[in-house]
């Protein structure tokens, strides 16, 4: 699209076929790159340091790397550069999540997801301006009611309740949880609550300070684990 920056996206799977599809939708948008094709997690943080992608699509479950450790690597604290990763997920990976959240998931979208989706996961991850998928990742983090925290996870998401700040979110900052928690976007949340799209992203700034999250998907992982989301559900 004239006018919009291209995304640069680094696929991820070991599966050739999957790969093959996805880089046929998305070669198709006209803001959309597919730049490389990863077999595996090692191959992908190869290509991801030659290539920097501004969005990996990853799966989880790949040889000689899992797409988990090779997230925590692309998500590391110190790390130069940070793409923004999206687990390339099915439902039978439920048991994933909170893993993938806490090492920095930006969101979750289903191997079997439509073209439209995919492409929109895509666009979403590299503006930060929604949770991907909002419907998949909504119905994913609802399990993290009742969810125990990953074994030798430092930063689960639920870890945020006793950090300083936790339990001092303003109203205003709870309505806008509440309704990101819900997969709105920063657009439909303005709505909602007739303040202006800035507003919201500031809201959002200070609740992630305060939490100590790193992204909007920990955000509403905090908001469930927590209970503050999904209360009429």
């Amino acid at each position: 699209m004239e006018g919009r920056p291209v995304i640069r996206v680094l696929l991820a799977d070991d599966q050739e076929i999957v790969r093959t599809g996805m880089a046929m939708i998305l070669s198709a948008e006209d803001d959309i790159q597919v730049v490389a094709q990863a077999r595996d997690g090692l191959h992908a943080l190869e290509l991801a340091a030659s290539h920097r992608p501004d969005v990996v699509l990853m799966d989880i479950r790949m040889p000689r790397l899992d797409g988990l450790d090779a997230l925590r690597h692309l998500t590391r604290p110190h790390a130069t550069y940070r793409p923004q990763v999206v687990m390339v997920t099915t439902f039978d990976d439920e048991d994933y999540l909170t893993r993938a959240v806490a090492a920095g998931a930006a969101g979750f979208i289903l191997k079997d997801s439509g073209p439209r989706l995919l492409a929109e996961a895509v666009r979403a991850a590299a503006a930060g301006d929604s949770l991907v998928s909002p419907s998949i990742t909504v119905r994913l983090l609802r399990r993290l009611r009742t969810a125990a925290p990953a074994p030798g996870s430092v930063s689960a998401p639920g870890a945020a309740a006793a950090r300083p700040g936790a339990a001092h979110l303003s109203p205003r900052e709870r309505e806008v949880v509440v309704l990101l928690a819900e997969g709105l976007t920063n657009a439909e949340i303005a709505t909602a609550l007739s303040i202006t799209v800035g507003t919201v992203k500031t809201h959002l700034t200070n609740v992630q300070a305060k939490l100590g999250a790193r992204n909007r998907v920990e955000t509403a992982a905090w908001a469930w684990r927590n209970g503050i989301a999904g209360q009429g559900t």
